[in-house]
């Protein structure tokens, strides 16, 4: 088997794993944020989970290919919507039978995508510091 980096960084192996795990990952997200009333864990939780999978791929791909499947205006229009969602259930104190699942759904979509768009503010301010020297 080839191991040899390609012009990104990073090996077959590493890009091979990513592309069998990521899916696992994300789908443990989702898991950790819906059962955070019965077991440690929770929206918060879910979101850090689901964050650090976007930067996994970013890692192993390269920042070209992660930002180019991962555009910030979706980055920015998911966050507001789940945004207007979890203020929307939490305001009219909607006590009904899915509530418990919009939730942690929307706080997950909220921490998942703005700690995502901070590694990439930072990855970019990074990038932009080493070509000003």
């Amino acid at each position: 088997m080839d191991t040899v980096k390609d012009s990104k960084g990073m090996t077959l192996i590493v890009k091979t794993v990513t592309r069998i795990t990521i899916g696992f990952i994300l789908l443990y997200g989702i898991y950790i944020s819906l059962n955070g009333d019965s077991a440690p864990g929770g929206g918060f939780a879910g979101g850090v989970i689901i964050a650090l999978s976007l930067v996994h791929v970013m890692l192993a791909f390269g920042k070209e290919v992660a930002l180019k499947r991962l555009h910030s205006y979706a980055m920015r229009f998911s966050i507001s919507i789940a945004s207007l969602v979890f203020l929307y259930v939490v305001m009219i104190r909607w006590h009904g039978s899915y509530s418990h699942i919009v939730i942690p759904l929307a706080e997950m979509v909220i921490v998942g995508a703005g700690l995502f768009a901070i590694f990439v503010a930072l990855v970019l301010l990074s990038k932009s510091d080493k070509d000003s020297e």
